[in-house]
C-alpha cells in the first residue's frame, strides 16, 4: 500500500488493518488508502472518539473517532480493567449487565462486549432481544452488579450508535470515573487473543438472559407505586391513549405494564416495531415537538384518542399531546410543563399513599435548567428540593445518596423530556412515566379536569412558570470562548453584565459553573460542580427571570434556557409571556450578539439529534 507521507499516519493506518476484524471497516479503510484520501485518513485515525460521562456516541463507520467494531473492543478492554480495579469483588461475583437497541449494529456491539467478560471468566446478563435503556440500571441494582453498559444511541440520527455505563449504584456514571474508564481504554488498546471470539456467548455457564425476570420485577415495582384506587380509576376510565414508540424499543414493554394498571395503548402501527432506518420520520425524537408525532395526530384523530404518549427509541425518553376537544387542535406539552404535572401528581399520590407522614425526609429535585416550578411546590408544601448540574447522572447518582441516607425521592426531572418517578430506576424512565401520566390523565378525567386544566390549577397555586428555550449554532469554538468571556469582563476584567435593556431589568445573582463564581453565596463559590471543560452562567433577575446560557458537550451549540416565575398573585398571562419574551430578546441581542458573531438561529438549522 502506498504511504501518506505521514509517519504517524502510516502507523495508525498499518495498526488498524491490523487489529480491525470486521471485513466492512477494514474496506473502509483499504478505499481511503487507495483513493489517497489522507486527509480523512488523519481525521478519524489520528483522533479518537473520547469516552466521557455520557459514554460514547457518534457515527457509526471506520476509524478511532467513530462508533464500530475495533473502538468497541477497545473500550469494553478498557472498561473491564477499570472493573477490576474499582469494583473486583462485584465484577467476580455478579459480573455485568449488557442491552442494546434496535439500531445498526446495537447487537454486534453488545454481544462484542459480552464476550470479552466472558473471555475473562466473569458473569455476563446479557438482554435478548433489544429493551429499554431503564432496563439496564435497573437489573444492575437488581442483581448488585458491578456495571451496566446500554448500547444506544438514543434519539440521534440512523447513522449514529452509542455505549452507555452505569455503575454499580444503577446511576449513570460521573467524574472521575470516565476519566479512568478514558485512561484504561487507551492503556489496552490492542485487542487481546480472545476479544474477538463470540463464539463463547453460545458456550459458556456465565452467561444469562436477564430480560424475563427483569420485566416482572420492573413492572412489580412500578405498579406498586401506583394507588390501588388510582388503577380502579383506571380500569373505568373513557379515556384513549395513542402510542408511538417511534420505532424503537418501547411498544412490547409499556403494553404489559399497561395491561397491568387496567390501562390500554393504541399504537401507532407504522411505528411500534424496532427500525433501525427510522423509516416515518425525519429525526426520531419526540423532543422536537409535532414535527415528530405527524402520525400519532393521524392515529390518535382515527381512534377517538385525546392522549398521545411517545418515547424516544431507546424509550428513556416521553412526550405527550393532549386534544382540545372544544377547538379539536393539539397541544403537545414541552418538558417543564410535563414536569411541572408529573411533580405535582407524585407528590399528591405519595401524601394519599402516606397522609400522616411528614415530608421532612422527601425530596423533589431538577436539573439547573429545567423550569423552577418544582422549587416553587417545595417551598409552599414543605417538601425538599434540589437543584443538580445538567443530566440525570447527577439526579441518579443525588438520589442513590440521599437513599443512603434513609431519605425518600418522589420526583426528578429535566427539560429534555426526561423524568423519574420515584426511585425503581435511577434515570431517566420514558416506560413508568407513562404508565405515571396514564394514570394521572384518568384520575383527572374522572374528576371532569384535562391535563391543560391541571397545568392551569398548579400555576395558578404555585405562580406561572413560563420557559422560552432556544440554541444558536457555532462552528468556531473562539466564538464561543470569545463570547463567553466578554460577558466575564463586561464592565473590566471580572465583571459581569448588570442589567439588561438599558437598565429595565436588573441581574441580581450571577452564577458561572466554568470558573466557580456565584455572588449569591456569602464566599462567592458556587455549590454546584464547576465544569471548566464547558460554558455555563446563570443570571437571576429582580422580576424572577432565571437564563442560563450554555454549550453543548456533543453539538456547536450555544444553548439558552429562559424561565419567567411569577409571583402566584400575578394571573395575567400575557403580560408575563410578553415580559418573558422581551426580556430574552434583550439578553440574546446584548450577550450572544448573533448577527456581530454569525450565530445561525435554530430556525435556520437542521436538529441532528
Amino acid at each position: 500500500m502506498c504511504s501518506s507521507g505521514n509517519l504517524e499516519l502510516d502507523k495508525k493506518i498499518d495498526e488498524w488493518l491490523s487489529w480491525d476484524k470486521c471485513t466492512k471497516t477494514i474496506a473502509e479503510i483499504k478505499l481511503y488508502v487507495q483513493t489517497q484520501n489522507f486527509n480523512e485518513l488523519a481525521k478519524i485515525l489520528l483522533d479518537r472518539i473520547s469516552f466521557g460521562t455520557a459514554g460514547l456516541r457518534g457515527k457509526m463507520a471506520a476509524g478511532y473517532t467513530c462508533m464500530n467494531d475495533l473502538v468497541i473492543v477497545q473500550t469494553a478492554q478498557g472498561l473491564l480493567k477499570h472493573l477490576e480495579e474499582k469494583e473486583a469483588c462485584l465484577l467476580r461475583k455478579n459480573g455485568i449487565v449488557i442491552g442494546y437497541d434496535g439500531r445498526y449494529n446495537s447487537k454486534r456491539f453488545a454481544e462484542l462486549s459480552a464476550a470479552i467478560f466472558l473471555n475473562k471468566g466473569y458473569p455476563v446478563y446479557l438482554f435478548n432481544p433489544v429493551v429499554p435503556t431503564p432496563f439496564v440500571p435497573f437489573a444492575v441494582t437488581r442483581w448488585n452488579c458491578a456495571a451496566g453498559i446500554m448500547v444506544t444511541a438514543s434519539h440521534n440520527p440512523k447513522q449514529d450508535n452509542g455505549y452507555k455505563v452505569y455503575g454499580s449504584n444503577g446511576a449513570q456514571i460521573i467524574s472521575p470515573t470516565d476519566k479512568n474508564i478514558q485512561q484504561r481504554i487507551l492503556s489496552n488498546l490492542e485487542p487481546w487473543p480472545n476479544s474477538w471470539d463470540t463464539t463463547i456467548i453460545n458456550q459458556s455457564d456465565k452467561i444469562s438472559n436477564p430480560l424475563v425476570e427483569t420485566l416482572e420485577n420492573y413492572i412489580k415495582m412500578v405498579t406498586s407505586d401506583i394507588l390501588h384506587e388510582h388503577k380502579i380509576i383506571n380500569s373505568k376510565t373513557t379515556l384513549n391513549f395513542t402510542y408511538t414508540a417511534m420505532h424503537g424499543v418501547g411498544y412490547n414493554y409499556i403494553t404489559k405494564l399497561f395491561e397491568q394498571i387496567n390501562l390500554n395503548l393504541m399504537p401507532v402501527e407504522e411505528q411500534k416495531d424496532p427500525d433501525p432506518e427510522f423509516s416515518t420520520v425525519k429525526f426520531p425524537n419526540p423532543e422536537e415537538g409535532k414535527s415528530s408525532l405527524d402520525l400519532s395526530f393521524k392515529t390518535a384523530n382515527s381512534n377517538g384518542s385525546t392522549i398521545i404518549l411517545a418515547n424516544d427509541p431507546d424509550a428513556d425518553r416521553l412526550a405527550v399531546a393532549e386534544k382540545n376537544t372544544s377547538t379539536n387542535e393539539w397541544r403537545v406539552f414541552n418538558g417543564n410543563e410535563l414536569g411541572a404535572l408529573l411533580g405535582w401528581w407524585c407528590l399528591h399520590s405519595y401524601q394519599s399513599k402516606y397522609p400522616n407522614e411528614l415530608l421532612n425526609d422527601c425530596y423533589i429535585m431538577s436539573s439547573t435548567v429545567s423550569s423552577k416550578i418544582l422549587k416553587s411546590i417545595a417551598n409552599a408544601e414543605g417538601i425538599n428540593f434540589i437543584e443538580t448540574l445538567t443530566g440525570f447522572k447527577w439526579m441518579g447518582n443525588k438520589s442513590y445518596e440521599l437513599m443512603k441516607e434513609g431519605k425518600k425521592v418522589i420526583f426528578a426531572f429535566e427539560e429534555a423530556i426526561g423524568f423519574m418517578c420515584g426511585t425503581t430506576v435511577l434515570d431517566k424512565d420514558g416506560i413508568s412515566a407513562a404508565a405515571v401520566l396514564a394514570t394521572m390523565a384518568s384520575y383527572l378525567h374522572h374528576h371532569n379536569l384535562s391535563l391543560s386544566q391541571q397545568l392551569e390549577e398548579i400555576y395558578n397555586e404555585y405562580g406561572y412558570h413560563i420557559s422560552n428555550n432556544s440554541y444558536f449554532i457555532c462552528h468556531e469554538p473562539p466564538i464561543i470562548k470569545a463570547i463567553f468571556e466578554r460577558l466575564r469582563n463586561f464592565d473590566g476584567p471580572n465583571t459581569y453584565p448588570k442589567a439588561i435593556l438599558n437598565n429595565k431589568y436588573i441581574i441580581t445573582a450571577i452564577r458561572d459553573l466554568t470558573t466557580g463564581y456565584d455572588n449569591s453565596q456569602v464566599d462567592y463559590k458556587a455549590i454546584l460542580p464547576v465544569s471548566k471543560s464547558s460554558q455555563m452562567i446563570t443570571f437571576n433577575f429582580s422580576n424572577g427571570l432565571v437564563v442560563t446560557l450554555r454549550t453543548s458537550g456533543t453539538e456547536p451549540k450555544i444553548k439558552y434556557y429562559s424561565e419567567l416565575c411569577a409571583s402566584p398573585t400575578e394571573k395575567d398571562i400575557e403580560i408575563i409571556y410578553h415580559t418573558l419574551q422581551e426580556m430574552v430578546d434583550g439578553i440574546v441581542l446584548e450577550f450572544l450578539q448573533p448577527n456581530q458573531n454569525g450565530l445561525i438561529p435554530k430556525t435556520d438549522s437542521v436538529p441532528n439529534e
